[in-house]
């Protein structure tokens, strides 16, 4: 009897190239989806009615809900199998997209796009590390983790300028559509996609799971309704914080007494692990704190439309690009604790050169040189911090050790999102007031009725929108208000920019404690783990 048709040849045993790709292209939807919707900021603002402030509120809640649920969802991702958690992954993010296209109101996007798509996101990044693990192997599992991380890096490079132009000349829903056609070409072919099955212990630490979400939420959400009142903010960053240290005793006391948990403490036991993990957070604050600030900046204050922000920002996005895939390449046996130094120190210096423009800056030529700057230093630590994080993690453990290192990235980006919003907000209102009560020109009335519309709301506004509000006022007030927000708007956003900065300078002084330990060779494992 003929055998044939039961052997696998070298190729197939190795992996499908079809599946890589089609991996590639969901990561590629993960990454631009962020970028997308910050170069979109005035657009949805003006066609859904809402305010920037809710718009970067949503984008930080969708980087948190990320964040906070994904290494429980890697849990739930083992229980209940990769393949599964894969296709209700896609189908989060699916739903997120289409909510983006048919969109009337934020509560929709909040709902839809920022917890269902977060959701979404937390299930989908730990199940294709693991389908990709499972379902190739030797040469061609490194060419899947190589396509896929280069879906992610171009993605990253092209997503503002992507954006820009579909956004422009079509819609921000086109866009968003055709993240959901996407997303559907991958789902058609999961007859590809052979599941991987889970040998661990299979208890889930619910507490543990609770503590994470409940830590990481209070935090990044109590930032998040800052100008809603000091106890309330007070109360929900409590929480996360006690959360969070309750966390850290729980997990802890799990390992002590041998019962599965949330994730392995002792994996912090290595000093490599605790500053890479502390180093990638502070690169993602920084980027995330440029990642809002800037679009409302282009948007709100140059009144660019969305092609011109994210032409704007393309000195950041492809420096970053093109210099993590050179040192990836180049790096050789220069030592990864110096290339993040240098990338610490050229993000600090970028963001650094760019407050003091920010006033004076009358086009985006003016950021080209801070943003490039800037852009080589992340692009640097881009190339170094996963590896240097997961080097000295033992290979049946960098699976874990790789979901710590995302979630923390992914805490880091929604803190940076929500801190620095919240940072010009509040500096907005401050600036605003301030400048109202030295007015010559506004009565006394006028400037009592300012103030208390500023407590209540204060917004980031184009003097365009501005200048329609105030349709029927006097020309001399009308003028004087305009002038006001013209100077108050882009001193917030300076403020707003020392969050970035402030992040930077803390990874720089935190490399200098990384090159004080010895170089250590990168892990085989680590080597293709997705960011």
């Amino acid at each position: 009897m003929s055998t044939e048709g039961a052997v696998a040849t070298p190729q197939e045993a190795a992996g499908d190239q079809r599946l890589a790709i089609l991996l590639s292209m969901a990561m590629f939807v993960l990454v631009v989806d962020t970028s997308l919707m910050n170069v979109s900021i005035s657009a949805v603002v003006h066609d859904l009615h809402t305010t920037a402030s809710g718009v970067q509120s949503a984008i930080a809640l969708e980087a948190l809900v990320s964040a906070a649920f994904i290494l429980i969802s890697s849990k739930i991702g083992d229980l209940i199998g990769r393949k599964l958690a894969y296709i209700l992954g896609l189908l989060g993010y699916a739903t997120g997209a289409i909510a983006m296209t048919l969109a009337q109101n934020l509560l929709s996007i909040v709902v839809f796009w920022a917890i269902i798509g977060g959701l979404g996101a937390s299930l989908l990044l730990p199940a294709m590390q693991s389908l990709i693990h499972g379902n190739f192997e030797g040469p061609m599992q490194r060419k899947a983790y190589a396509l896929v991380g280069a879906a992610a890096a171009i993605a990253a490079a092209v997503g503002p300028l992507l954006g820009g132009f579909i956004t422009t000349y079509l819609s921000w829903r086109v866009a968003f559509a055709g993240e959901a056609v996407i997303i559907g070409i991958v789902l058609l072919g999961l007859r590809l996609v052979h599941d991987v099955p889970y040998t661990g212990a299979r208890g889930v630490d619910v507490v543990g799971a609770v503590l994470s979400a409940v830590g990481m939420g209070g935090v990044v959400l109590g930032i998040l309704i800052w100008e809603k009142g000091g106890g309330a903010v007070g109360a929900l960053i409590a929480v996360g914080l006690v959360a969070l240290g309750s966390l850290y005793w729980w997990l802890s006391r799990r390992k002590r007494q041998g019962k599965p948990a949330l994730l392995d403490i002792g994996l912090f036991s290595s000093k490599y692990f605790r500053l890479g993990i502390s180093g990638q957070t502070l690169q993602q604050i920084a980027l995330g704190g440029m990642m809002i600030a800037l679009p409302i900046y282009l948007q709100m204050v140059l009144e660019y439309n969305a092609l011109e922000a994210g032409l704007s920002l393309a000195p950041l996005s492809l420096s970053m690009f093109f210099v993590a895939l050179l040192a990836g390449r180049k790096a050789g046996n220069r030592s990864p604790s110096r290339i993040i130094r240098a990338g610490f120190f050229l993000l600090a210096v970028g963001v650094a050169v760019l407050i003091p423009i920010v006033p004076r800056a009358h086009s985006g030529w003016w950021m080209v040189v801070p943003l490039l700057i800037a852009g080589c230093g992340l692009g640097l630590l881009v190339s170094q911090l996963n590896n240097y994080t997961l080097a000295p993690i033992e290979e049946e453990r960098v699976s874990e050790a790789a979901g710590v290192n995302s979630a923390g990235g992914s805490f880091g980006l929604s803190f940076g999102l929500a801190f620095a919003g919240a940072i010009m907000l509040a500096s907005l209102s401050l600036i605003f007031t301030h400048l109202t009560n030295d007015s010559a020109v506004l009565s006394p009335t006028e400037k009592t009725q300012v103030s208390k519309g500023l407590e209540k709301n204060a917004e980031v506004m184009t003097n365009t929108h501005l200048d329609a509000l105030l349709a029927g006022q006097p020309a001399d007030v009308k003028a004087e208000i305009l002038h006001i927000n013209t100077k108050a708007r882009p001193r917030a956003l300076q403020i707003a920019l020392l969050i970035p900065l402030l992040a930077a300078l803390l990874g720089l002084i935190q490399s200098f404690r990384m090159t004080r330990l010895p170089d250590l060779e990168p892990s085989s494992a680590a080597e293709g783990m997705l960011a």
